[in-house]
C-alpha cells in the first residue's frame, strides 16, 4: 500500500532511541524526511548516525521552551515545511499518590501535556498549509488507569482529551489529531529495568505478561507501533481523526 510520504516532513519529540527511533525508521523509508530530539548528546549523535542524512537530530529538553522552540525553528528551517508532529517524549511517573510529589506530577503534566500543546500550537499554520497530522502518544492508563500510576494516569488521560478536543477545533482546517495508547512494547525503559535486576530481558517480559494477563500472551514490538503511527500520519488515514487506538495486545477492558 503506498502510504505517499515521499517528500513529507515530520518532528518526533523523544525520537532518540525506543519507539520513537523505530517510527523515525519507518517514516524515512517511506519517504519522509524527520527531526528527532533527545536530552542526551551521546542517543543525539547515535541517532543521526543510524537514521541518516534524511534525518535532523538535535538535542533538546522539550519541557523547557526555549529548547523546544529552538528544535522546532531548525526542523522548519530545514526541510521548510513541516507534516506532522508526534508528540512521543515521555517517561514513566508509576507511583502511589502517598508516594509522589508535587514535583513529579509536575514534570509529567509539563512533559505529556505542556510541552505537546506548545509543539502543536508552534506546527498549526504549517500543519493546516499542508493538511497535515498530530500523534500523541500516551498510554492505556489513560483509558483504563490502575492503583499505584495516578500521576502517569492522569496525566495521559489528558492527553487523550486534549487529543479529541483538538480534532474538533482543527478538523475544519483539514488537520488530523489521533493518540495511540501503548501497552507493554519492547523498549530501552524495559531492558534497562531488567539490566538492572540482573533478569534475562525475555525473563522480565514473559513475567509481566503473565502478570498482567495479556490476552495475545505476549510483548508488542516496535516496529509494530511504527507500522500504526505511520499510517496515520499518512493520507491513507484521512477520514480518521479524534481518535484514541489502543495498542496492548487487548489488555485493556476499554475500546
Amino acid at each position: 500500500m503506498e502510504l505517499e510520504l515521499s517528500g513529507k516532513a515530520f518532528i518526533i519529540t523523544g525520537g532518540t532511541e525506543g519507539l520513537g527511533s523505530a517510527l523515525a525508521q519507518s517514516l524515512i523509508a517511506e519517504g519522509a524526511k524527520v527531526a528527532i530530539c533527545g536530552r542526551r548528546a551521546d542517543k543525539v549523535a547515535e541517532a543521526a548516525l543510524l537514521l541518516g542524512p534524511n534525518a535532523l537530530a538535535l538535542q533538546a529538553d522539550v519541557t523547557v521552551t526555549e529548547q523546544l522552540d529552538t528544535f522546532f525553528d531548525q526542523a522548519l528551517a530545514t526541510f521548510g515545511r513541516l507534516d506532522g508532529v508526534v508528540n512521543n517524549a515521555g517517561r514513566s511517573a508509576a507511583t502511589p499518590l502517598l508516594d509522589s510529589t508535587d514535583e513529579e506530577w509536575r514534570e509529567d503534566f509539563e512533559l505529556k501535556v505542556i510541552a505537546a500543546v506548545h509543539l502543536i500550537r508552534r506546527a498549526i499554520p504549517e500543519l493546516i498549509q499542508n493538511r497535515g497530522a498530530v500523534l500523541n502518544i500516551l498510554a492505556v492508563k489513560g483509558k483504563a488507569p490502575d492503583a499505584g500510576s495516578t500521576p502517569t494516569a492522569a496525566s495521559r488521560a489528558a492527553g487523550l482529551a486534549m487529543t479529541k478536543a483538538l480534532s474538533g477545533e482543527l478538523a475544519p482546517h483539514g488537520v488530523r489529531v489521533n493518540a495511540i495508547l501503548i501497552g507493554l512494547i519492547k523498549s530501552g525503559q524495559w531492558t534497562r529495568r531488567a539490566d538492572a535486576m540482573s533478569m534475562a530481558h525475555d525473563d522480565l517480559y514473559g513475567a509481566i505478561v503473565q502478570h498482567q494477563g495479556i490476552p495475545l500472551g505476549r510483548v508488542g514490538e516496535a516496529s509494530e507501533f511504527a507500522d500504526l503511527a505511520t499510517y496515520l500520519l499518512s493520507a491513507r488515514a484521512s477520514y480518521l481523526t479524534g481518535v484514541g487506538i489502543n495498542l496492548d495486545g487487548g489488555l485493556s477492558p476499554l475500546p
